[in-house]
């Protein structure tokens, strides 16, 4: 199933779908060497371009953070031949200027999470990749453009603690996170990075601030209920956004992504000594190698 040509991904909500001018043209259930992702993966088409979503929580939210199949997902994107994702996330603000309602584009990230699968090179091939600034530059700044054109008040960088869930955070781990120098809260993003840069996929994540987690003393707690309300409105302006994104006039690029060569030099294994089993597994991140 592995393709040539160029798809983006979108990874969030089921309610992003409801996108004017798109076109469905198929619904993909991939096996991945992983398990099976959160859902089918819809393949559809917006302004010409081909565009992969898969909702995270799958179609019914019935998925918990912490037990998404992030590999499956990450490698179902690669299999359907995507190779750069937009991922669409709820988070809670860690600053006062950032307001439930505006977006954020990230471009850090701290690992609070545990026991969660991060990495597709568990031996016998081993692999370490950079992640350094673990958000294309590229893709960071097409969206960015596409805020500015749908009028989202959009702050165009960011550090997100990503926290392991279900749960939210205590007052005490809130006001820790906020003395690290943290600017948003979520539960999703990681290692879904990871992942992507293993994939020799381009990232970048699309934060749509919900509420102020629990350290502001003049706000309300966090609850879910509230977080809803604020959704429905983060996911009609997503919708905008992505249309203004895909309805802009690129040019090729003179030259593949850095993203897109994350493994070139680091790879600690001769592929052409390692049997079917070995491979396997990883055979669609390490098939240009063989």
């Amino acid at each position: 199933m592995t393709q040539k040509a160029a798809r983006t991904g979108v990874i969030g909500g089921s309610g992003l779908y409801d996108i004017e001018n798109i076109e469905c043209m198929d619904r993909l259930d991939i096996d991945t060497p992983f398990g099976k992702p959160s859902d089918e993966l819809m393949l559809a088409t917006l302004h010409g371009h081909e565009v992969v979503f898969l909702p995270r929580h799958g179609r019914n939210h019935t998925i918990p953070p912490h037990q998404i199949n992030y590999r499956a997902n990450i490698y179902a994107m690669k299999l359907a031949g995507v190779n750069r994702i937009i991922s669409i996330s709820a988070v809670g603000s860690l600053r006062q200027d950032i307001a439930p309602g505006d977006f954020v584009l990230v471009d850090q990230f701290v690992d609070r999470t545990h026991s969660r699968a991060s990495t597709f090179f568990d031996g016998p091939v081993v692999a370490h990749v950079s992640m350094a600034d673990p958000v294309c530059a590229c893709l960071k700044s097409e969206l960015a453009t596409a805020c500015a054109k749908a009028d989202i008040h959009t702050h165009r960088q960011g550090s997100y603690l990503v926290m392991q869930g279900p749960q939210f955070s205590s007052r005490a781990e809130s006001n820790l996170y906020r003395s690290w120098g943290m600017d948003v809260i979520g539960m999703t993003n990681l290692p879904e990075a990871k992942l992507a840069r293993e994939a020799e996929i381009c990232y970048s994540t699309v934060a749509m601030s919900t509420d102020y987690d629990c350290w502001h003393e003049e706000e309300a707690d966090v609850s879910v209920q509230s977080i809803i309300e604020i959704m429905h409105g983060n996911v009609a302006k997503a919708q905008t956004m992505l249309q203004y994104f895909f309805a802009a006039d690129r040019k090729p690029p003179d030259h593949a992504c850095a993203c897109n060569h994350a493994l070139e030099n680091g790879i600690f294994a001769d592929l052409k000594v390692q049997d079917d089993a070995a491979i396997r597994p990883i055979h669609a991140l390490v098939e240009r190698f063989l």
